[in-house]
């Protein structure tokens, strides 16, 4: 697997904003990626030094349409802390 292909998207919702400050960022990663994957992604793609990653694992919601019904997609979120002395994402930079 690539480690463009782990990482799929940066997630920006308001609770992964306040942890910009604290170089704790958040993205939507391969539902088949491990913790060790997307650490060493996360450090190649970005340049930076990883302390920490945690994984949540969710399910599609379901969804009606008139007298349709589905399922939005799941996805695999991870939490990346970086550490003390590592330099913050640039791309968030201008976010926070």
């Amino acid at each position: 697997m690539n480690k463009y292909d782990i990482i799929v998207s940066p997630m920006l919702t308001e609770k992964s904003y306040d942890g910009i400050q604290s170089k704790r960022y958040t993205f939507k990663v391969d539902k088949r990626a491990t913790k060790t994957q997307i650490k060493v992604a996360v450090e190649d793609i970005f340049g930076v030094k990883v302390e920490k990653v945690n994984t949540s694992n969710y399910d599609g919601k379901k969804k009606r349409m008139g007298r349709y019904e589905g399922t939005t997609s799941s996805f695999k979120k991870a939490i990346v802390q970086l550490s003390k002395d590592s330099k913050p994402i640039e791309f968030f930079e201008s976010l926070s």
